[in-house]
């Protein structure tokens, strides 16, 4: 027997992450390393522990072995309750057919085994690929207090931007009346947050009538939240005001990495938990020159390193010069070699007097400027270079001769 919780939280993270290339080819997207010490699920993950939700089901279908792994029993979160905590949540074969996950809805439907379970009033669905600190608590009073079905928390972006998102049109005390996905010409500038709370009752019905749909895609944007604005359920978007990022992409992850290294920008990573290995303090020689980075632990550097983030286990050799750019878990820039404006992933070698990426200002025609990406398990070999905007697969080895 499952205690009663009043808040069941469900985490979408089976996403293939395709825009990400060769950082997502056998990894999930939001286990992409993050920050120096984060994987990109412990946002939300931990924003799920800091709001009191003690019940989370990670929704994972996409090259899901390192996350499951990462997550374990969901201890570093203080998710490991004996009938709580956390728990993975595959596609699996059920009696009437059922299979991988379809949509984000169908995700939600093959799961009310495990969220009823709990007999919850509430359940808030969340994405695996978005940085920022939320307390969700906040988020649920707003629903509780408008009598709400469902509650969609809206961030306001640019108008010049509103176009890249799902934009929804509310009256002035913020009830729903309109979705417009990626339009033209928005009408306003809530753009949706991807972070819904469902009353349970109503949530459940319109999942088992989207699934009888056959010209369904069973997604929460494009059918259900769609059908409960038809029947006219009530709607509210959620004003959240702080930092927000999706990562989804090469630039948005670049820049967000970027993003810690700015005092003007407001992300706090006090109480943002993660799993992490247990190393040694990092070691800075005194020949190294070291501006506005940040670096873990087990790190040894020799070099320069300017405006860069190095996570654990990381090595920048004796001459080696590393700006503008990320440098994931056990990664190796060898004596001379220069990196910039670029993703090294994880335990990657940059041979020496190698060259990896190009400063904006050296390339002539700017659209062929762009983050240079290096997968994980790659061997730059000595004295190649590569330019601005390549992506070198992983488990490979490039040499100055193949180039």
């Amino acid at each position: 027997m499952f205690p009663k919780q009043e808040v069941v939280a469900m985490l979408l993270a089976g996403g293939q992450g395709s825009r990400l290339g060769a950082l997502t080819k056998k990894l999930a997207k939001p286990a992409v390393p993050f920050g120096g010490k984060y994987r990109i699920i412990d946002f939300p993950l931990s924003n799920c522990v800091n709001s009191g939700i003690e019940a989370v089901g990670i929704l994972t279908q996409y090259q899901p072995l390192v996350l499951n792994e990462y997550i374990g029993n969901g201890q570093p979160w203080d998710l490991d309750g004996m009938h709580s905590g956390v728990n993975c949540l595959s596609p699996y074969q059920a009696v009437d057919g059922a299979d991988w996950y379809s949509g984000t809805a169908n995700a939600i439907y093959q799961n009310i085994s495990y969220i009823e379970r709990y007999d919850p009033e509430y359940v808030v669905i969340l994405s695996g690929d978005h940085i920022y600190k939320m307390d969700y608590n906040k988020m649920l009073e707003f629903h509780k207090e408008k009598g709400a079905a469902c509650t969609i928390a809206v961030i306001d972006v640019p108008l010049e931007e509103a176009s890249r998102f799902g934009i929804l049109n509310t009256h002035k005390d913020g009830k729903i009346y309109e979705f417009d996905e990626k339009p033209e010409h928005p009408k306003s500038t809530n753009a949706s947050m991807g972070i819904y709370i469902f009353s349970w009752k109503e949530l459940k019905k319109y999942l088992v009538e989207d699934e009888e749909k056959e010209d369904s895609s069973h997604d929460f944007g494009k059918d259900v939240l769609p059908a409960m604005l038809d029947a006219g359920e009530k709607m509210f978007a959620y004003p959240f005001e702080g930092y927000w990022k999706d990562v989804g992409t090469i630039d948005s992850l670049w820049e967000a990495n970027m993003d810690l290294l700015d005092p003007n920008v407001t992300l706090d990573l006090k109480d943002i938990y993660s799993r992490n290995p247990m190393m040694p303090p990092h070691y800075v020689s005194s020949d190294a020159s070291i501006q506005n980075s940040l670096i873990a632990d087990g790190c040894n550097v020799y070099g320069n390193l300017e405006f860069s983030i190095l996570f654990a286990g990381v090595t920048i050799g004796k001459n080696a010069t590393v700006n503008s750019s990320i440098i994931m878990p056990g990664a190796v820039i060898e004596e001379g070699a220069v990196v910039q404006y670029a993703i090294v992933a994880e335990n990657t070698v940059v041979g020496k007097n190698a060259v990896v990426g190009e400063k904006p200002e050296d390339v002539a025609d700017r659209d062929k400027w762009g983050i240079t990406v290096i997968g994980a398990n790659t061997t730059i070999g000595e004295n190649t270079v590569i330019k601005a905007k390549e992506m070198i697969e992983g488990n490979t080895e490039v040499n100055a001769n193949e180039k």
